[in-house]
């Protein structure tokens, strides 16, 4: 059953892919040679192991991780060359930061939700100044869930002081869209930046 779209209240952003463009290639294209293993060896293990969801659930810290796969991939270099190279894997998608610089000026509440670490954040924060301006930040590696986990979406909600379809969302993740939808939010599946944009000022009004 279709219910009629509501005007949103709040918008809400996935930070990777949606506001960030990033590649662990760029990292692992760094490190590798410092290592044992293979450009693409590397980045598996930065990129789609477990130790990935650990790290951005806060059930390990960055030391712990470097520490790991130092282990694993005989990595000889430093630790603050490994950080640098493992945060130096984002760029900005200039259409969607300018999408958030127009709600602000139109006094829309912004909200990012993110499943992301905090030394990524952090890198972030310092890189790219859009980062400091949204009205609140629900981070995976500071709750201890991940989307599209209910608890990570809760703290959103309670952040925020909106529910239901006062939310507009987007994300990239079809699984974390069906999330949002669930609870009852507006969600975009993010695919592109000039689409996306245009829906966000569509169901504004604008």
């Amino acid at each position: 059953m279709s219910h009629p779209v509501q005007t949103p209240k709040a918008i809400v952003f996935d930070l990777g892919k949606v506001l960030v463009d990033f590649d662990y290639g760029r990292a692992a294209q760094r490190l590798a040679p410092l290592s044992r293993l293979d450009t693409d060896s590397f980045r598996q293990l930065i990129d789609q192991s477990p130790l990935l969801h650990e790290l951005e659930t806060g059930r390990i810290d960055f030391t712990s991780l470097v520490d790991i796969i130092g282990k694993e991939s005989g990595y000889q270099g430093t630790f603050e060359f490994f950080q640098e190279a493992f945060t130096d894997i984002f760029t900005e998608i200039p259409e969607v930061i300018g999408l958030h610089s127009e709600l602000r000026s139109r006094g829309i509440p912004t909200y990012l939700l993110s499943n992301t670490s905090g030394v990524a954040s952090d890198h972030v924060r310092r890189r790219f100044p859009f980062f400091g301006h949204f009205n609140g930040y629900v981070m995976s590696h500071e709750v201890g869930h991940m989307k599209p986990a209910t608890p990570i979406y809760e703290a959103l909600e309670r952040m925020a002081g909106f529910k239901g379809a006062d939310l507009l969302y987007l994300d990239d993740r079809a699984d974390n869209i069906e999330a949002a939808l669930a609870r009852g939010w507006q969600a975009l599946l993010h695919q592109d930046a000039a689409a996306s944009v245009a829906e966000v000022r569509s169901r504004l009004g604008w």
